[in-house]
């Protein structure tokens, strides 16, 4: 995706955000000239990938399969500092954008459609060898 193309999705979903009474952390808005003076009081945004996620999942055409995704928390089991089993992301669609199935062994994920829009989730049992499982 071509940075032109990242910075007009940022946009239109920064304002879209806005619309919906939804309000981002500070480090949401800085550039990446503000980042480089940031100290130690962002480690954990900067260690736990906090902020912004534009994908088109490799597809290029992130209007037909992509998802635009700002994580506010991000649990990492891993690290010593930062034991949630949780993370906080504010996904946001477009009509008729789909994203592919994924899931997470050690994670809980809440789901909140907050954008008044319809929102279609298909849940499915796992197997061990991380195959959907075909079961109740």
């Amino acid at each position: 995706m071509k940075r032109s193309r990242i910075n007009e999705i940022l946009r239109e979903t920064i304002d879209f955000m806005r619309r919906m009474n939804c309000n981002l952390p500070p480090f949401a808005y800085f550039t990446p000239e503000e980042w480089k003076h940031k100290g130690h009081e962002y480690d954990e945004v900067r260690r736990n990938m906090l902020g912004w996620d534009i994908t088109d999942y490799g597809h290029g055409d992130f209007d037909r399969i992509g998802l635009f995704l700002f994580t506010m928390r991000n649990g990492n089991l891993k690290d010593p500092n930062n034991k949630k089993p949780y993370a906080e992301k504010y996904l946001i669609s477009k009509e008729d954008q789909d994203s592919p199935m994924h899931f997470h062994w050690y994670k809980m994920e809440d789901i909140i459609n907050r954008g008044g829009g319809n929102l279609m989730i298909r849940v499915y049992n796992s197997t061990p060898d991380e195959q959907l499982a075909d079961t109740p």
